[in-house]
């Protein structure tokens, strides 16, 4: 392609540029049909066009803000964790989503841990997740955490009682040498109804696109909801310190939920603009000797779409 070199040329780039904008947006619809009945939308039975305009005016302002924070946490060499802590389809996913969603992933990762190895599990509890705690100029969400031994592996009795007070009594000292080390640790737990998490599980029986979501052990959490929130009720009183409080969003409303986590986190950080030098495209180099050839027609892929 020429550089514009009329008018109606850079009208013509400007516009290819904003389909290019709307194109990245799309992405956030169709994380948003995670949440919806394809049926309802081709029949156009979703009314609430209005709310919905607002959902994404304000997560696109919030994310636009999040890059900011990125950039802070880079430049001040911040070093930022996050954990996100609930039960079975709470929403935790759907937030990290959003909140990784425009970030470069070279300064904001997610650490979802699968269950531990035979190795991992003769290891000092909290090995395992130290090596994923961020450098400097980083930002780590863990998708659950240390706190799994608080919840499932209690419930489901994959810890003794000697290793669970052991738990306890270790994880506040670990968190507050976190933080004197100079990590920012931030830890929501997502708050959902019994009947709305029976109501998404069963969204997800019945949808083939997110039945690899629900496990074994997913399912057994279901029948073990008094159980669970038993644990939970624990892990709060015990592990809420002032170096490191638990905060509970309200999670019912997935998109409130999204929208007031994200602007709480924004606020436990006092991040500002970092400024840039403007940036500017240089010119490409051209040479009357360069000659590009054709590629093999049978290399390309086929063009069903």
């Amino acid at each position: 392609m020429t550089l514009p070199s009329t008018l109606g040329d850079h009208d013509e780039l400007m516009a290819r540029i904003a389909r290019d904008l709307v194109d990245s947006y799309d992405e956030e619809i169709e994380l948003e049909l995670e949440d919806r009945n394809l049926d309802e939308l081709e029949s156009g039975t979703i009314t609430d066009k209005a709310g919905r305009q607002a959902y994404f005016k304000e997560l696109f302002r919030l994310q636009g803000e999040l890059v900011k924070l990125q950039d802070w946490v880079q430049h001040s060499k911040q070093k930022v964790v996050i954990l996100f802590e609930g039960r079975d389809a709470a929403g935790k996913g759907g937030v990290i989503k959003r909140i990784t969603q425009r970030l470069n992933p070279r300064v904001v990762r997610v650490a979802a841990l699968p269950a531990p190895n035979d190795r991992e599990r003769t290891q000092w509890y909290f090995q395992r997740y130290v090596a994923h705690l961020p450098a400097a100029g980083e930002m780590v969400l863990f998708d659950r955490s240390w706190y799994n031994r608080a919840g499932v592996e209690r419930v489901m009795g994959f810890c003794s009682d000697d290793e669970y007070e052991e738990f306890f009594r270790t994880v506040p000292d670990f968190e507050r040498m976190l933080v004197r080390s100079g990590i920012k640790l931030i830890k929501y737990w997502f708050s959902i109804t019994d009947e709305e998490q029976h109501m998404r599980f069963l969204g997800r029986i019945h949808d083939p696109l997110k039945q690899w979501k629900l496990s074994p052990m997913d399912l057994e959490s279901r029948r073990r909801w008094e159980e669970y929130t038993k644990a939970k009720e624990t892990m709060l009183d015990r592990t809420h310190i002032p170096e490191a409080p638990w905060w509970v969003v309200q999670a019912v409303d997935k998109k409130k939920a999204r929208l007031n986590c994200i602007s709480h986190l924004l606020g436990q950080m006092p991040y500002h603009d970092v400024p840039h030098p403007p940036v500017e495209l240089p010119a490409r180099v051209r040479n009357a000797d360069y000659l590009r050839h054709p590629v093999p027609a049978s290399m390309y892929v086929p063009e069903r779409y």
